[in-house]
């Protein structure tokens, strides 16, 4: 069974709009860290440089999710799309 381009093309571009909705983790993951991280730093102010060090590692890792997500929708959309 042979799929003609058109349907190749949409099914590329279907799959770059589900491959975008990673995009959502990331963002609230990001949000909860920073509230969470701003919350220790108010109940315990001495700790602000070890709290925002960890911080900012964790929301680092939880972007390369978004990233990763962003780039297999590209490559989706650029190399079949």
């Amino acid at each position: 069974m042979e799929f003609n381009e058109y349907f190749v093309q949409g099914m590329a571009l279907l799959g770059a709009g589900i491959a975008m909705i990673a995009g959502l983790g990331p963002g609230i993951g990001q949000g909860i860290a920073a509230s969470k991280g701003a919350e220790s730093v108010g109940r315990n102010p001495d700790a602000a440089g070890k709290v925002r060090s960890i911080m900012v590692l964790g929301i680092a890792l939880a972007e390369t999710t978004g990233i990763y997500a962003l780039i297999i929708a590209l490559l989706l959309i650029f190399m079949k799309g």
